[in-house]
């Protein structure tokens, strides 16, 4: 797990260069929050929490003030998820999160990309049943046992849950989200996290080498510029 955690660090500080990228993402992930449970975060854990990780990746407040007047106004796009999967460059498995308001489009840009790799876009299930979907809080703390005892009495399903050089990550299924960061809050105040989010974690790691390796980034890249891309994710290892 220790690894999972680096490996999603490192993919979002390359994330995080791409600025604009990042504010539209967390404008739309917050649009979607407060149009589906309200505009205001007091009452909505899950706008509050969005708000959260937009502003620890340096969104501006007029970015995150913009999407959640454009909620308010109760019109605007019915943008809904998706979730695309194959193999990409090398033979790694890749799963693509979007957020579209048309699913044709953003399924032909996602396939000119595929096909302009040479990799091959699969069909739902061909890949995402090698990845955990899992909710994970990575944070600064060694006391292991008193987490999964606060965790326990919460009745939080823990799926697991690791101590690695002074930073504790649990995971946990995504329906117990909010259980498990309240229980948190709960047990040791107000905790900053280094991690917070609902994501895939692949089961095995597949290593890509040679010229695979800059067809794969390449690859990466070209999905990234891609609007209606919210995250990818892969279980690729380079070398």
């Amino acid at each position: 797990m220790g690894r999972a955690y680096q490996n999603r660090k490192e993919s979002m500080a390359k994330t995080a260069g791409m600025k604009t990228k990042v504010y539209s993402k967390f404008g739309r992930e917050i649009y979607i929050c407060a149009k589906a449970g309200g505009t205001d975060p007091m009452g909505n854990l899950a706008l509050r929490s969005m708000i959260d990780r937009a502003k620890k990746a340096q969104v501006p407040a007029h970015v995150i003030e913009k999407a959640i007047d454009k909620a308010k106004g109760g019109a605007g796009e019915n943008f809904l998820p998706a979730l695309y999967e194959g193999m990409g460059p090398g033979g790694a498995m890749v799963l693509i999160r979007a957020l579209t308001d048309n699913g044709n489009r953003t399924f032909g840009e996602i396939r000119g990309v595929f096909t302009k790799c040479k990799a091959k876009l699969g069909t739902q299930g061909s890949v995402s049943h090698m990845f955990d979907h899992r909710a994970m809080f990575v944070f600064k703390g060694e006391d292991e046992e008193k987490t999964l005892e606060a965790l326990m009495e919460a009745d939080v399903d823990v799926n697991d849950i690791e101590c690695d050089d002074g930073m504790i990550t649990v995971l946990v299924p995504p329906n117990d989200f909010f259980k498990c960061k309240t229980a948190l809050n709960e047990a040791f105040g107000e905790v900053d996290f280094e991690v917070e989010e609902i994501t895939y974690l692949p089961q095995s790691e597949h290593e890509i080498t040679g010229d695979d390796v800059a067809a794969f980034e390449k690859f990466e890249a070209l999905l990234n510029d891609l609007e209606d891309v919210q995250e990818i994710y892969h279980n690729g290892v380079f070398n």
